[in-house]
């Protein structure tokens, strides 16, 4: 029997603001398998991305966990301090590509430098080291190993969003979660980005949530499909 390595029970996270309550994540228990793809459908504004970041365990301001249960491998994440958070689970445990990869790069800084930060911080890598692993995961993802020298800037969108997808995938995370990652982008380099995705499950066994609402995509790409209304999922 294949083994639950994300198990989410009794999940909720409000939006606690001047005009009231937003309940973003209201009562989710769901499971994802090694290996497995679980596409998240849902209208924009119904709590897939409010979703995402509560998994990571860092809900976007005014919002809190309220209660529920995460738990990655076994180990609870709820109310784990920030510390134990971003050294041991984050990017680690679970990793997410994000929405929008035109924004996700910070523009004065170099591609290498910026994937390498998290080895050298995560795994105590050298600066050669990480840059040598940074190198095979953007061979991994199709481009050329010489970006590391580059500045976003200097990258098209979709060399920017497979930039996101390695880096997502630099420390070797349990579970992915995809949020949109095909945002913004043109139909040919959507189709590169979703075989892309493809090819990377099928080769390391990647465990991933895909968020998006373009139901086509999650019929190409999903084991199985969640779909969310209003906080909650609701088939």
């Amino acid at each position: 029997m294949v083994k639950n390595v994300l198990e989410v029970k009794d999940l909720k996270m409000y939006y606690f603001t001047n005009k009231g309550v937003v309940k973003a994540v209201d009562n989710l228990t769901f499971n994802l398998r090694k290996g497995e793809v679980l596409g998240l459908a849902g209208e924009s504004g119904c709590g897939k991305s409010s979703l995402g970041f509560t998994l990571m365990g860092m809900p976007t301001p005014p919002g809190k966990i309220v209660s529920g249960s995460v738990k990655i491998d076994g180990r609870e994440i709820v109310g784990l301090p920030e510390d134990v958070l971003r050294k041991e689970i984050r990017w680690q445990k679970i990793s997410m590509i994000f929405q929008g990869a035109m924004n996700a790069l910070n523009p004065v800084y170099t591609v290498g430098y910026q994937m390498t930060e998290p080895l050298m911080l995560h795994k105590g890598m050298s600066k050669d080291e990480a840059i040598d692993r940074a190198q095979k995961y953007l061979e991994l993802v199709g481009l050329d190993p010489e970006i590391v020298y580059r500045y976003p800037h200097e990258l098209s969108g979709g060399m920017k969003q497979r930039v996101i997808i390695a880096t997502a995938l630099l420390l070797e995370p349990d579970v992915v979660i995809a949020d949109e990652p095909t945002t913004a982008l043109d139909v040919v380099v959507q189709a590169q980005i979703i075989n892309l995705m493809k090819k990377l499950k099928k080769e390391l066994g990647l465990s991933m949530i895909f968020i998006t609402h373009d139901l086509s995509i999650l019929a190409e790409i999903s084991d199985r499909v969640a779909v969310m209304y209003a906080g909650k999922i609701v088939e």
